[in-house]
């Protein structure tokens, strides 16, 4: 958890410096990974339905993240900047190392319930999004272009609302299960 938030404010400064919003987008997940953690961690004592509902929480927070990511990259569309590659990359192996020892840790827990598959899915996330924005960089530096570095923020979006939507579905699914009402 700490990890992931002294690193996401590394990353934040590195997707402003190497004008990368593939690392921008990373960054934000390395910080709602953070925070998502904690609340994850502080839930393993409640009961299931604020688990659950702990979990719809972590499921909204991610949507939100990625219709705000989307938004970006689609105005960075119409305001392309060509990122640096060789500071992109740097910064993409460093997630890289940081989230594979996170997920590694999580790997045991990626079936359990819906607030226990939040966190795993936050750390797998980063892990996919990190070795994306390494290929990114490489072909920024290849094709001297801005368009790699803006799929990779699109597909991180993705990634995010896919995951939002597996967790909410989930927590959702847990809460009818207990006859709770997801308020």
């Amino acid at each position: 958890m700490v990890l992931n938030v002294v690193y996401g404010v590394a990353e934040v400064g590195g997707g402003f410096l190497a004008g990368s919003q593939g690392l921008k987008a990373d960054a934000l997940d390395f910080l709602g990974d953070g925070t998502i953690t904690l609340l994850g961690l502080l839930a393993f004592g409640w009961g299931k339905t604020w688990r659950a509902r702990a979990a719809l929480l972590q499921g909204a927070f991610l949507a939100i993240m990625g219709i705000g990511v989307m938004g970006v990259t689609i105005y960075r569309v119409f305001v392309l900047q060509l990122p640096e590659a060789a500071l992109m990359g740097t910064f993409g192996i460093g997630a890289l190392v940081i989230n594979l020892v996170s997920a590694a840790v999580l790997l045991k827990h990626r079936n359990g319930d819906a607030n226990v598959q939040a966190v795993w899915l936050f750390s797998r996330n980063d892990a996919i999004g990190n070795a994306a924005i390494i290929a990114a960089a490489v072909f920024v530096w290849i094709t001297e272009t801005p368009w790699p570095d803006l799929i990779v923020a699109a597909m991180i979006a993705g990634l995010f609302l896919q995951s939002a939507w597996k967790i909410i579905v989930g927590a959702n699914r847990e809460l009818a299960r207990g006859n709770v009402p997801p308020s």
